[in-house]
């Protein structure tokens, strides 16, 4: 054999294989998004739905409060020790989630505003993309609302409410339509404002007679970002049309509920739901002179406006505790008036804090009851706060509903 057919032969192998591997990257393209012309449309990843009670009778929610993601490795941080700055940036926040999903293992995932801090965010898209990639990569169901600086980047609400809607797992919503329903039972017949007004239920454990009953309601509401009253510039706040798809939504969940499954109409009749949303209302500042668990270490950030969302919680009667964030060192749980308000305290690491004072997460866990034979519905509804340290340790576990 001469020498040219020799390195013929011997490049034949290597061409098969470089084939090989341009083939496999097509099909993998092929698989995971449909291309139309030159531009490449991602398919959404699903969650896996319905959320619902696990086979233990838990359901577990992590609630990551003011990320405030930036442009990744050159975003430095804020607020952290000396020691920790040369080498700190938007990269921890994304480590902290990772370590806390992992250990937590969530069943959901919520983000209650301030995902982005838009004036240090380049793009709004890219941003976020960045900002949820470890909820993206665990593959758990997630929901997010928009806080006071999302907002301020390249996308406006509206817009940003719909891009989260759009990716791998997410269970956003922009908002409900009008005259949109719940098994038939008309949720609003107004329009509502601002963007991220959706409510998600949890379902009963398999086997157990609520599986396809929602035993936990969880309802997300936006609270707006600047606003100006009387020439007083302000927070935003909780609008009336808001107030009214929330008490509609409420009563319809429970009237489908008692329809479908008559039978356990006293667990229908006191099932408990949770609210979330980012700017605390004017009747938090009262937990000042309460009793409280957790940091009360700045004062309350909110509207001037008093809107009548306490009151609207309390008619109500099913919300019995509501998750928040926007003032980053408080990380305290206090009750008025019978519901529990619950700061998450600061995730993210461009957002103010308090250098030495880690940064934390909220977790929430609901149990159900054991019957006879089966789960029944939601016995209590606890909470701890998990910190960014080395062994991310679990402080202020307390029972707020049973």
């Amino acid at each position: 054999m001469d020498s040219t057919a020799r390195e013929k032969w011997l490049t034949l192998p290597l061409f098969i294989a470089f084939l090989s591997a341009v083939l496999y990257l097509f099909q993998i393209l092929i698989l995971e998004n449909l291309i139309v012309g030159n531009t490449e449309v991602k398919v959404k990843r699903k969650p896996h739905l319905p959320l619902r009670f696990n086979s233990d009778g838990t359901f577990k929610i992590l609630q990551v409060a003011d990320m405030h993601y930036g442009n990744g490795i050159v975003t430095r941080c804020r607020d952290v020790l000396p020691s920790e700055f040369e080498f700190c940036s938007d990269l921890n926040t994304t480590q902290f989630l990772r370590r806390v999903i992992k250990a937590e293992k969530p069943d959901l995932i919520v983000f209650t505003g301030d995902n982005i801090f838009g004036t240090s965010a380049a793009d709004a898209a890219e941003s976020l993309v960045r900002a949820f990639r470890p909820a993206l990569e665990s593959g758990i169901p997630w929901a997010a609302i928009l806080g006071n600086h999302d907002q301020e980047s390249s996308m406006n609400r509206e817009e940003l409410m719909s891009f989260m809607s759009l990716m791998d797992y997410s269970l956003s919503q922009i908002n409900p339509s009008m005259g949109d329903s719940v098994d038939g039972v008309e949720r609003s017949t107004v329009a509502i404002d601002g963007f991220g007004n959706y409510d998600l239920g949890v379902q009963g454990a398999f086997g157990s007679d609520l599986a396809n009953t929602s035993i936990l309601n969880l309802f997300f509401l936006d609270s707006g970002d600047r606003a100006t009253v009387n020439g007083v510039r302000t927070y935003g706040w909780i609008k009336e049309s808001q107030l009214h798809w929330l008490r509609s939504s409420s009563k319809g969940l429970k009237g489908s509920e008692w329809d479908q499954e008559p039978q356990n109409a006293n667990v229908l009749a006191s099932v408990p739901a949770l609210a979330f949303f980012h700017i605390p209302i004017p009747e938090i500042r009262q937990l000042w002179y309460k009793k409280f668990v957790g940091q009360f270490q700045e004062a309350v950030a909110c509207s001037v406006v008093n809107s009548g969302v306490l009151s609207t919680f309390v008619s109500m009667g099913d919300v019995k505790a509501v998750f928040i964030g926007h003032d980053h060192t408080n990380d305290f749980c206090g009750e008025i008036d019978g519901i529990w308000f619950c700061y998450g305290g600061g995730f993210g690491y461009h957002g103010y804090g308090k250098a030495g004072w880690p940064r934390r997460a909220r977790i929430i866990l609901a149990e159900l009851g054991k019957g006879e034979k089966a789960w029944k519905g939601v016995k209590r509804i606890k909470t701890w706060k998990c910190l960014d340290d080395e062994n991310l340790r679990k402080i202020d576990e307390q029972v707020l509903w049973h």
